[in-house]
């Protein structure tokens, strides 16, 4: 759609500029839903589901009919939606976690970052970005939108990939964003630049416009999620596949249920219409001469070889979605965590490309966000650089082995960094929080119990005079109940130690 990024600019958006973008998209719009429907194994996206009945030249449809056009079976093997779901499972069952670089203390939250938690917990993130991500898969591409809601409050909606045409070089940043809907009977478009939103409303089989606001961003707040640079779904490239798995499958249960409709060859006698309704009702066939039979008249099927053809496909289809299926054998019983790395690969390479134009999308939004709430927060504008986001894949966990690698990195990385490798730990800041909170309601306990006999000082604690039994030999302070070499006699039965006589010097 870059061919109309100059008439916007030159133009402005129109009438009939609308209705000519819209034609333009029309068969990318066509593709998105059916890849979308097809995901939902609906009868408009699987082709196998809408197959007819095969007419035979030669024979009558009315009159005479073959077996093979007494069976259709249509089964889908839903290998698309196994492949989408998979994916996103291992790469987005866990929720991304959201982190500012403010260089505050560990497991202090900064008002930046109680900002960012609000807004993500007022917009259910977590939902959000799951079904952005799922989409994304299935069309190739995500859409957006933020806005404001009618009590003043920053939103975030997913938008459908089909409905929405971005200009500019990247749909992460559009430049504009034309979005065309139906509600009722009624169609609208919605143009976003970086200042306004302009409504247009079909009247009269005409887009005219009728309303224009300003949608309270200073960048254009309707934007995509790219799958990977080429806007494909993980499974356009094994759909042919696909089809040929439902094909094949579908003849071969054809075939097993052919057998039950087979003609019956009687060889050396007739049937006549008393016989034939006694078959009917499982009646004995009496055979008089030597070489009469009775048999089924049935086609040869190859077990092994739709086996082998089957099993072929289902492996190709796999492989080239860069997909895994976990209950293959290979996943079965314990597996190390470098062997489990090994199987996941391709599927690993493909999360790392999606993971990679997530930031770049999260990065434009925060962006887009910052310049509202910075006029009426403590947020700046160029806040968004500080962002990042943790994508952590969602494995089985091998708590052993984690454990003894990041005790391993204990004082070698940063305490965030460390705790962020751990499984177990969805909320890192929250995690160093709790564990300052420990710390100290340990050093509240110390406190308290300072003096008792047995009582341990925590690492880095100032040495403190501790009561015990006094050792053969020792005496002990009358005043501070120290023990230690002997100390001095002062008015008769009392003794002192240097240190509360002040004179600091030992005495024999």
């Amino acid at each position: 759609m870059q061919q109309y990024l100059k008439r916007i600019e030159e133009e402005g958006m129109h009438n009939e500029l609308i209705s000519e973008i819209i034609s333009a998209h029309k068969d990318e719009h066509d593709r998105m839903v059916k890849l979308y429907e097809r995901y939902k194994a609906t009868d408009k996206g699987v082709p196998i589901l809408t197959r007819s009945i095969l007419e035979y030249d030669g024979f009558d449809i009315n009159t005479m009919k073959r077996i093979d056009d007494k069976v259709n079976n249509k089964l889908n093997n839903a290998f698309d939606a196994d492949i989408i779901d998979t994916k996103i499972g291992y790469f987005l069952g866990h929720p991304i976690s959201y982190g500012f670089d403010d260089k505050s203390s560990p497991g202090v939250v900064s008002p930046t970052m109680e900002d960012i938690n609000t807004f993500n917990l007022r917009n259910h993130v977590e939902d959000l970005d799951a079904e952005l991500g799922k989409v994304a898969s299935i069309c190739g591409i995500g859409a957006r939108l933020l806005y404001v809601d009618l009590e003043g409050n920053e939103r975030l909606k997913n938008i459908d990939p089909w409905q929405v045409v971005f200009f500019g070089d990247e749909i992460s940043e559009p430049k504009y964003s034309l979005r065309y809907y139906k509600q009722g009977d009624t169609s609208y478009a919605e143009f976003y630049d970086e200042s306004y939103v302009t409504i247009f409303k079909v009247e009269n089989g005409e887009y005219k416009e009728s309303e224009r606001k300003d949608h309270m961003f200073k960048y254009n707040p309707l934007y995509g999620l790219a799958n990977n640079k080429e806007l494909q779904g993980d499974t356009e490239k094994v759909l042919a596949l696909i089809d040929a798995y439902d094909r094949t499958l579908s003849d071969a249960s054809n075939e097993i249920e052919q057998l039950r409709l087979a003609y019956l060859v009687m060889k050396g006698i007739t049937a006549d219409d008393d016989t034939e309704k006694d078959l009917k009702y499982g009646k004995i066939i009496e055979l008089l001469g030597e070489h009469d039979d009775v048999k089924y008249l049935t086609k040869d099927v190859n077990d092994d070889l739709i086996e082998h053809h089957l099993d072929r496909l289902e492996k190709n289809i796999i492989r080239f979605a860069k997909s895994v299926d976990f209950s293959d054998e290979a996943f079965a019983g314990q597996q190390s965590g470098e062997a489990l790395k090994h199987k996941l690969r391709s599927l690993e390479s493909k999360c790392i490309t999606s993971e990679r134009k997530f930031v770049t999308m999260l990065r434009y939004q925060y962006k887009v966000l910052f310049s509202a709430r910075s006029i009426r927060s403590v947020i700046e504008p160029d806040d968004y650089l500080k962002m990042f986001f943790v994508f952590k894949r969602n494995n089985p966990i091998y708590l052993l082995e984690e454990a003894q690698a990041t005790n391993a990195l204990r004082g070698n990385v940063s305490e965030e960094t460390r705790l962020a490798a751990l499984s177990i730990v969805d909320d890192v800041q929250y995690e160093i929080e709790q564990m300052k909170k420990e710390q100290e309601e340990v050093f509240g306990m110390y406190d308290q119990n300072l003096g008792e006999i047995g009582a341990d000082p925590p690492p880095g604690a100032k040495d403190t005079p501790k009561k015990r039994e006094p050792a053969e030999g020792e005496k002990t302070c009358s005043n501070c109940g120290g023990t230690g070499k002997v100390p001095s006699k002062v008015d008769g039965d009392m003794v002192m130690c240097p240190d509360c006589r002040g004179d600091g010097v030992e005495s024999s």
